[in-house]
């Protein structure tokens, strides 16, 4: 801003009506002027265009969408190789359950699975298919 400010009042007899003030450039190729009433005009910038939409927004938008993608990608991909281990489960497999719990799979139903978690008393539990963690191989428990 190479704008210098003057503001000047007039203090003659004749009361000043009319008189005009005047803003300089200190390069000299821009002048506001302001009136008594309190308008003002200036001789540049009548002619330009208000400014469009921010740019800013034009390069966020497009990561927003990115973002979004991935982030709502991750769990349902998640979900849906749960879905596909749980439907795959059949009687004799070991599993653990979320909760630390690891036994055999005695029946699977469409909304329970009967674990057999204790060989010497018999002890069964049902789970929720939710339940189902990991499906323990053979390679896994040498």
């Amino acid at each position: 801003m190479n704008n210098l400010w003057i503001l000047a009042e007039a203090t003659e007899a004749g009361g000043g009506e009319g008189e005009v003030i005047t803003m300089e450039d200190s390069g000299g190729t821009e002048q506001a002027v302001t009136q008594q009433d309190g308008s003002q005009g200036t001789s540049d910038q009548e002619g330009q265009r208000p400014p469009g939409p921010n740019p800013l927004l034009w390069v966020m938008l497009p990561l927003l969408l990115v973002y979004m993608f991935f982030m709502f990608r991750g769990p349902k991909k998640k979900q849906q190789e749960h879905q596909k281990m749980v439907k795959s489960l059949s009687k004799n497999d070991r599993v653990r359950t979320i909760g630390g719990i690891f036994g055999t799979v005695l029946d699977v139903r469409e909304d329970e699975i009967v674990l057999k978690i204790d060989e010497s008393t018999n002890t069964k539990m049902r789970v929720s298919p939710q339940a189902i963690a990991t499906v323990i191989t053979d390679k896994a428990e040498s």
